[in-house]
């Protein structure tokens, strides 16, 4: 729903509910509790000789829709702070490579711990961890219809943490979340240049509007209409590394979106699926 001139301009805890109650109506109330409550946080444990991770089992979820049935090359664009890489890597394929990128300095040494402690040593050589804008990766030639299968779970508005922090929820506007959606826009379309024919590509966020979500998409698919929407089935068995029983997913125009209140805590989640043809 359209916001009015006035939400948009003042920040705020106010603007920050009136928008979203603009999209969610009577549902937001329950919503905006479910937000402030624990998150369905799961272990994940790749090995008995590694340390576990725990991550929002919404994060599987989304993380396991990724086909990687035959994929060589592995792209997760944006991986800190690292459970979605250590989903991929425990999933992926003998002689595959996976490559996990994250532009934060200081978070992709978080990454590169999680990756240590979490994968074991036949796994973690073949996991590459780098520090680029995953905006710009795309411009070296060599990874231009290069990867197998990527995995873009975007920077975004995280709601769920914002409301968790009075400082964040003050300054909160909703010309934030034009500026995500311009920044969502430029990894994705670097992402789809760099995913290789016939490859698969997951877009995710954990943000609750469709200026981050479904929108960004209906842009990859006005730019290339030959993109192709895939349902995001559960591709992959994790039944050995975590509890495989995960939320059920509201679909969407373009993919599928994980709220806490009718999943039990879990997310928020959105996730959409794309091949290049």
């Amino acid at each position: 729903m359209k916001q009015s001139k006035k939400t948009q301009k003042r920040p705020g805890s106010q603007s920050f509910h009136e928008y979203y109650k603009n999209l969610f109506g009577d549902r937001w109330q329950n919503l905006c509790a479910a937000l402030l409550e624990k998150p369905d946080y799961r272990q994940y444990k790749v090995h008995e000789s590694c340390e576990p991770y725990f991550l929002d089992s919404a994060s599987i979820r989304s993380a396991i829709s990724l086909p990687l049935s035959g994929a060589a090359h592995i792209l997760d664009l944006c991986a800190a702070p690292g459970g979605k890489t250590i989903v991929l890597a425990s999933l992926m394929g003998e002689n595959a490579q996976l490559l996990s990128n994250e532009r934060s300095g200081e978070r992709k040494i978080r990454l590169q711990k999680s990756c240590d402690s979490c994968l074991p040593p036949s796994v973690r050589e073949r996991v590459t961890v780098t520090n680029k804008d995953g905006a710009v990766l795309c411009r070296a030639k060599e990874n231009i219809d290069f990867f197998d299968a990527i995995l873009l779970d975007a920077p975004c508005s995280s709601e769920r943490h914002v409301l968790g922090d009075k400082k964040y929820l003050d300054e909160w506007s909703p010309a934030r979340i034009k500026t995500l959606s311009m920044a969502q826009w430029s990894l994705l379309s670097s992402a789809w240049r760099m995913l290789s024919p016939g490859g698969h590509l997951l877009y995710s966020t954990c943000a609750l509007s469709p200026a981050e979500n479904d929108d960004v998409i209906a842009r990859l698919l006005k730019k290339f209409p030959d993109a192709l929407i895939k349902t995001p089935e559960i591709a992959g068995d994790v039944s050995r590394f975590t509890k495989d029983e995960f939320p059920a997913a509201e679909k969407t125009e373009f993919g599928a979106h994980i709220l806490p209140d009718r999943a039990n805590g879990a997310g928020p989640l959105y996730f959409s699926l794309v091949q290049k043809p």
